[in-house]
């Protein structure tokens, strides 16, 4: 028998492998400072790409203001306890209420995080009978939640039509034989790429084969549609999605997540889900900041509009610059180039001691090998000047790619890692 250990000690995982050179600067980076546009990076400023705060909410006054009254009135603890035992307050009541109607569903269910929360409703939602069809591309916390499911499982080929109806048709024969039925999982807006899911016509099939949406609008939500209610809004879908989840983390600059759907479905859920039936409530001071939030978000759309501003300034410009920004159809902005990973490290060290700009780095195993993905978060924050520099900087960088600079920097460590 071996030691449980042993393959830790062997392998240490495609992206483990590369912790002695990476930690610390290229994963694990400490950013300093207010959150903001501009922050610091090891004792310098930097322009700042890697921050989801969309609507640049978390430092405004109110905001801010509301935080801080918040916690003096709550401390960081109240409530105690799960929200079925003793963690359940009006607060959390009303904020439930006005975020089922700012996207437009009967009722909604507050979550303590995004993560367990996406996770424990798929579990909740289907048994060892039914069937589950899902994106390719779906994000970790889906694919955990899909992992707990004892039934079948397919996967479709990323956005694609085809595809979905294939596995449509595969998953609604098996639950027929087994008496259960089918739960379809896509993303509002798909996180690395950019690009919404095709919800639209995903509802159109359910004229033609029977199964229950769940959508997870993680970066639309405040992001896309006409009052910022996320991606069924901007499609026209919303009142076809039947499970509606989104996070806090994103637009509403905090912690927390909500799940959205009829009456009935919110009431089944919150007596079944897991990871909110046996952990603690979403405190209170983070309960008043998210109402807050809210409340600005449905004041006024000034917020996602000045993103929108930014965000069609830096897709326009690095397309104009000839870069491939991809199929993105949201606020993410993936840049796509070509190298290894060593010249990808040599590249974004570039990007950030010589350039002053901060964006994430995104490689192989998440992405196929060859392939650099520099993902870009715009805010309503950021200025046309720091689009400028950034198009600047990356037009540098590029040049230095192409010609073979980052390649014979990066040659030693390949060679130390016997690549």
């Amino acid at each position: 028998m071996k030691d449980l250990f042993s393959k830790i000690y062997r392998d240490k995982g495609p992206l483990g492998k590369w912790a002695d050179q990476a930690e610390g600067y290229f994963v694990f980076p400490k950013l300093e400072g207010q959150i903001s546009n501009r922050m610091k990076f090891q004792g310098r400023e930097v322009i700042t790409w890697s921050i989801n705060d969309y609507l640049g909410l978390a430092n405004h006054p109110e905001v801010r203001k509301a935080d801080e009254e918040a916690v003096k009135k709550w401390g960081s603890a109240y409530p105690m306890g799960a929200r079925m035992m003793s963690g359940h307050t009006e607060l959390h009541e009303k904020l439930q209420e006005e975020l089922a109607d700012f996207v437009s569903k009967e009722a909604a269910y507050v979550l303590n995080f995004g993560y367990q929360g996406i996770l424990s409703t798929i579990d909740a939602l289907v048994g060892k009978d039914d069937v589950i069809v899902y994106d390719v591309d779906a994000h970790a916390c889906i694919i955990d939640g899909v992992r707990l499911h004892l039934g079948k499982r397919f996967t479709y080929k990323h956005n694609d039509l085809d595809s979905i109806e294939l596995n449509l048709a595969r998953a609604e024969k098996i639950a027929e034989q087994t008496g259960g039925g089918v739960l379809f999982i896509s993303e509002g807006v798909f996180g690395m790429r950019g690009e919404q899911g095709k919800l639209k016509e995903i509802v159109e099939l359910k004229k033609k084969y029977n199964f229950r949406l769940l959508v997870d609008d993680a970066h639309g939500f405040g992001t896309l549609g006409k009052t910022g209610a996320g991606a069924g809004e901007e499609q026209g879908v919303q009142d076809q999605i039947d499970v509606y989840f989104a996070t806090f983390a994103k637009s509403m600059a905090s912690t927390g997540a909500f799940i959205a759907a009829d009456k009935e479905i919110i009431d089944y859920l919150k007596y079944n889900l897991r990871s909110q039936m046996f952990a603690k409530s979403l405190q209170m001071s983070l309960v008043e900041g998210a109402l807050k939030r809210l409340e600005l978000m449905r004041k006024s759309t000034e917020f996602k509009d000045k993103l929108w501003d930014n965000v069609n300034a830096l897709q326009n410009g690095l397309k104009d610059n000839g870069f491939d920004i991809g199929t993105t159809t949201s606020c993410v902005t993936p840049v796509y180039l070509k190298g290894s990973i060593p010249e990808a490290m040599a590249l974004v060290k570039d990007l950030r001691e010589n350039h002053g700009i901060f964006c994430s780095i995104v490689v192989y195993p998440v992405i196929p090998k060859g392939l650099i993905l520099l993902r870009m978060i715009p805010t309503a924050t950021h200025t046309m000047e720091d689009i400028d520099l950034t198009l600047k900087a990356f037009s540098a960088i590029r040049e230095r790619l192409e010609n073979g600079t980052y390649k014979r920097l990066s040659q030693a460590l390949m060679e130390k890692m016997g690549e």
